[in-house]
């Protein structure tokens, strides 16, 4: 089979695509014939050896995929040969075939395509576990969501309208913006052109926001945090600009504030029953239609590194998917 690997740790332009051996389901294990994978901000970074999960080179990067189950190992009961399904793991998704745990795997919905079903799961759930499990938002309540147009800045905006939050969307550019616009957005924020904290001020009347969503870091994150209502709730979701802030804490003490860490990947390690009620809860609402999720463009396994540098340079909206069969 085919699959897309690291061979050293320099970045997305150290990709490219190898022939391995298949996989063979042990016990507790289910075999996927993978249809897509999804890209994310984690695989540029463990391309670079960033990331806190390190694996040995060669490998795969590729938290998430989609595809048909061909093969299941001992012991597995909840799906069968011939099923449609997604999963998410730390790294390794970028390949032809994969086994994969009984527990990682979800059933995908047939009104789902492969596609959308690998651009899922990974935003929607970390996204879903920061809004409902951490910061308890309630419905009238106020959203900044920072990075508005990437996957999970998307995923935000789109969950947070749907659990009836006001999202606020901060993004660099006017057509980001729009973007965010048809993904739930209420009310938008060039932080390129405008001041953050001010229109922050004017939005909220001068109380600030409930909720941040933060996936970004860097330089707006203190500009925002000092954007919080008293005991508002910051979420800390990744590093996408590549600084880890230094906060004062004085400002949690004065506003009365929470600073609110998202771990997903440990959340769905620690409580996998929780965190598969939460796939067939957003599962159910892409089929729906109450959830659309984003795809930018759907790129052959040729076309990984690119794919990737995209990402880096924030040239993407929404989530770029990876298709074995796309060059076929």
């Amino acid at each position: 089979m085919r699959a897309v690997r690291v061979h050293e740790l320099t970045g997305p332009g150290a990709l490219r695509v190898d022939d391995v051996p298949d996989p063979t389901p042990g016990p507790g294990q289910v075999l996927v014939e993978v249809r897509a994978c999804g890209v994310n901000f984690p695989d540029v970074l463990l391309t670079r050896g960033k990331y806190q999960f390190k694996p040995a080179l060669p490998f795969s990067p590729g938290g998430e995929c989609s595809g048909l189950v061909r093969a299941i190992g001992d012991g597995v009961t909840r799906v069968a040969p011939g099923d449609r399904v997604a999963a998410t793991v730390v790294a390794g998704a970028y390949v032809e075939q994969i086994c994969l745990p009984e527990a990682t795997v979800v059933q995908l919905p047939d009104a789902v395509s492969f596609e959308v079903g690998a651009a899922t799961l990974l935003t929607y759930l970390t996204t879903y576990h920061a809004l409902v499990d951490r910061a308890a938002i309630k419905p009238g309540e106020s959203l900044l969501v920072l990075g508005a147009a990437g996957g999970v800045g998307a995923a935000a905006c789109e969950l947070g309208a749907l659990l009836g939050a006001r999202v606020i969307a901060a993004a660099s550019t006017d057509d980001k913006l729009a973007f965010c616009r048809d993904h739930g957005a209420t009310d938008v924020i060039n932080y390129a052109t405008e001041d953050l904290k001010e229109r922050l001020k004017v939005l909220t009347g001068g109380n600030g926001v409930d909720v941040v969503y933060d996936p970004v870091g860097g330089s707006l994150t203190e500009v925002a945090l000092r954007s919080t209502a008293w005991e508002g709730r910051y979420l800390v979701i990744g590093f996408a600009a590549g600084d880890i802030p230094k906060i004062p804490l004085n400002l949690v003490l004065l506003k009365g504030c929470q600073i609110v860490g998202v771990f997903w990947g440990a959340f769905a390690a620690r409580s996998p029953a929780r965190n598969g009620e939460h796939a067939a809860q957003i599962f159910q609402w892409v089929a729906e239609g109450k959830l659309k999720p984003a795809i930018d463009e759907v790129l052959p396994f040729e076309r990984a590194t690119e794919a990737l540098e995209r990402l880096e340079q924030r040239k993407v909206k929404g989530k770029l998917v990876l298709s074995p069969a796309a060059a076929r």
